[in-house]
């Protein structure tokens, strides 16, 4: 079995230090979040929401958004036939979907979301919401719980569950700025059902008891979804539920200070207070530890594309058609959790 070159485990290198740059630089809840992985997951997830990152900033900033979309998914073309552009966070994924067998439909599902938001997409249901939710969110937990080696059904579908609830979480966090932008992503049902107009309301958002009725509701539900998504992480490998944890109390603690505000200030931004997250980061050492029990709940009905994608992908990871880029891509990631450990720079 032919073994890499040192130049390209150098190249491999300095591709994982360039996607850890970009998301210190700017992405510094998920660069320290990270911290809390072991290694062999850290630098693999790193490049994963590094490409994430720059899809979502390439459609959020560009110039001409539908162009951006379309360039995406050449990229993504690109990765998936194992010569990605000339980039290291490119790259750097391309190593990663093919060492960890993640499907294109999850990348792609992704990229449908950016899409949709390219096209200003409003929801009427709350399922429709969930559509969007599952595509820039759940697809996101779906490709994490690959990399950290667990593919069954159940976890993902409770790894979707976190996703979801965590866009839900943003959503109702940034009613004021969306609004503000002239995005709205509260179902419009809703809206009408509490009397006020999708179309009047964009053009003059008021931040009222009704909107804090809107909110609530959408919080409640992500609440139902981060229990259930309990379930899904003490499924997974033991030292890599503290950071999952964490992620879910913290993102949990955003809605729950969404809901302490008064209806008046819906429209500024919550945050977390430092102090507070201390104490969360705690609890998810403590969550970590005790488990929890298995939930069967059936998948949103939104998720079940990309939980089936999974499943259908029955090769092997390591009978791809390129097994010994594979084990060395693993063994580098093993080489750099073992130097961390012992402390070399």
């Amino acid at each position: 079995m032919l073994m890499p070159s040192p130049e390209e485990m150098r190249l491999a290198r300095e591709d994982l230090k360039a996607c850890a740059t970009m998301l210190r630089e700017g992405s510094r809840s998920f660069h320290a979040a990270s911290f809390v992985l072991p290694r062999r997951i850290r630098e693999p997830a790193q490049a994963l929401y590094a490409f994430c990152r720059v899809a979502d900033d390439a459609v959020d900033l560009g110039a001409d958004q539908a162009q951006a979309v379309r360039d995406l998914r050449e990229r993504l073309a690109l990765i998936y036939a194992g010569a990605p552009a000339d980039s290291p966070v490119d790259r750097a994924f391309a190593r990663v979907v093919s060492a960890f067998g993640i499907p294109r439909a999850l990348p792609d599902a992704l990229i449908d979301g950016f899409a949709w938001d390219a096209q200003g997409r409003r929801y009427e249901t709350i399922e429709e919401v969930h559509a969007y939710a599952a595509r820039v969110a759940g697809s996101v937990g779906a490709m994490m719980t690959v990399v950290m080696g667990k593919r069954e059904p159940e976890v993902l579908a409770r790894a979707c569950d976190l996703g979801v609830a965590m866009q839900l979480t943003n959503i109702a966090r940034d009613i004021g700025e969306d609004a503000r932008c002239g995005r709205l992503y509260l179902p419009q049902a809703w809206l009408r059902a509490e009397g006020l107009c999708p179309e009047a309301w964009l053009s003059d958002p008021v931040f009222d008891a009704r909107i804090a009725r809107i909110s609530t509701r959408l919080l409640a539900l992500a609440e139902k979804l981060y229990v259930r998504s309990e379930a899904g992480i003490a499924a997974l490998p033991a030292d890599c539920r503290p950071g999952m944890h964490a992620a879910r109390l913290l993102y949990r603690e955003i809605g729950c200070e969404v809901l302490r505000r008064p209806p008046a200030m819906l429209g500024e931004r919550a945050v977390v207070p430092a102090s507070r997250k201390a104490a969360l980061l705690s609890r998810a050492m403590y969550a970590a530890i005790i488990g929890a029990e298995r939930d069967d709940a059936p998948p949103l009905e939104a998720v079940r594309f990309m939980i089936d994608a999974v499943r259908e992908q029955v090769r092997p990871v390591m009978q791809s058609a390129e097994p010994a880029r594979i084990v060395w891509l693993i063994t580098l990631f093993e080489r750099l959790e073992r130097r961390d450990a012992m402390g070399r720079t």
